[in-house]
């Protein structure tokens, strides 16, 4: 089941507007495609640029994915960015949403130190105080 760029986009936005993220970061996404991370140690947002956006693209054209929002972790298992998207697959998208009323959404995380096992899973995710985000667990 194929969702169109435009529909994968435009979820992306609201799940943006779910979470809460800085409202000028959302206008960027939206307008120009612009992919942001949040990054330590106060959430802060600031634009993809380099390697990090490569491996981005890189996974959005793997997965047939949108990645709307990254966030950057230093945790015990490593540097981490932890990509949150939007599949390929609409019938998913209404639990997708849930998930991240949760505080727990999929996600697919990059390890620095480990840049050949990344994985695919759920994370702990909270709004900061500067409106990023920031990884829980």
């Amino acid at each position: 089941m194929n969702a169109s760029i435009e529909a994968k986009k435009a979820e992306a936005v609201e799940r943006m507007k779910l979470w809460g993220i800085y409202p000028p970061i959302i206008k960027c996404f939206e307008q120009e495609g612009i992919v942001s991370e949040s990054a330590p140690p106060l959430g802060t947002c600031s634009q993809l640029e380099g390697e990090q956006l490569e491996r981005v693209r890189k996974f959005e054209e793997n997965y047939n994915a949108v990645v709307y929002h990254v966030i950057h972790s230093f945790t015990n298992i490593g540097e981490l960015e932890s990509y949150l998207f939007v599949s390929d697959r609409p019938d998913e998208w209404e639990t997708d949403r849930k998930d991240l009323k949760s505080g727990q959404p999929l996600a697919w995380v990059y390890n620095y130190d480990e840049p050949d096992w990344p994985e695919l899973g759920y994370i702990g995710v909270s709004l900061t105080m500067a409106a990023g985000l920031r990884r829980t667990w």
